[in-house]
């Protein structure tokens, strides 16, 4: 049993979890992703942290073409998407707090520092018999993280390293300290100029930080496995 994890560039990856494809935030017109938006097939969840362009990104072309995939987000945004798509059965929208039951997986959003035009902006944990994987979306660190770490325990933590809307290396390599994943891999670089946070720099932060933590650098179109 093994989890897989295809980075996308900026905050796109592709999650297979227990037999399912889940898609996060899948901005696929970013100028690093390796597919375009009419390249993906049989997804079965587009989960969505907040409702900026850059993360509700190509989700409503992704649904119209992928007609048996829900829509997962906070409560607005996911609603929001399902009349976009012209079929609301097919979106989930929850709250932060209490994990979601959805198709034999646990979905929980989670609190984090940022905006958005349709509710609250959120991370998410995504519990599985294969992993379990915290995606933090667009955020500043919080304290937060140290209950997100407490609660669900993230083999893998997807954390935002860019800077300017979000935490920087130094930010970033705190938020690993406080989660405590095994695995932390970094995501919001290098899309666009404005976004300074280097990979390397965060690896070496871990390291000197947390060392027992695992960094991860997948460029656009790469996979990780775990375990």
């Amino acid at each position: 049993m093994m989890a897989k994890i295809t980075f996308y560039g900026h905050s796109a990856f592709l999650v297979e979890l227990d037999g399912k494809k889940i898609l996060i935030d899948p901005y696929l017109s970013n100028p690093l992703s390796p597919v375009k938006p009419e390249d993906v097939k049989d997804v079965d969840l587009v989960v969505l942290t907040h409702g900026h362009g850059d993360h509700l990104g190509d989700a409503i072309t992704i649904l119209k073409n992928n007609k048996n995939a829900k829509i997962v987000a906070i409560y607005e945004l996911a609603n929001y998407v399902g009349e976009q798509i012209g079929d609301p059965s097919r979106a989930i929208g929850g709250n932060i707090g209490g994990p979601m039951l959805v198709d034999d997986l646990k979905i929980a959003l989670t609190p984090a520092t940022h905006s958005s035009p349709y509710g609250a902006p959120t991370g998410v944990v995504i519990i599985g018999k294969e992993a379990t994987i915290y995606h933090a979306g667009d955020t500043g660190v919080t304290m937060d993280m140290k209950l997100i770490g407490e609660l669900y325990k993230p083999d893998i933590a997807l954390l935002p390293i860019g800077g300017h809307f979000t935490m920087d290396p130094v930010e970033a390599a705190k938020a690993v300290e406080l989660i405590k994943p095994k695995v932390a891999i970094p995501m919001h670089w290098g899309t666009f100029p404005v976004l300074y946070g280097k990979p390397e720099e965060f690896k070496k932060l871990v390291e000197e930080k947390t060392p027992e933590t695992k960094v991860i650098i997948l460029q656009p179109g790469e996979t990780y496995s775990y375990p």
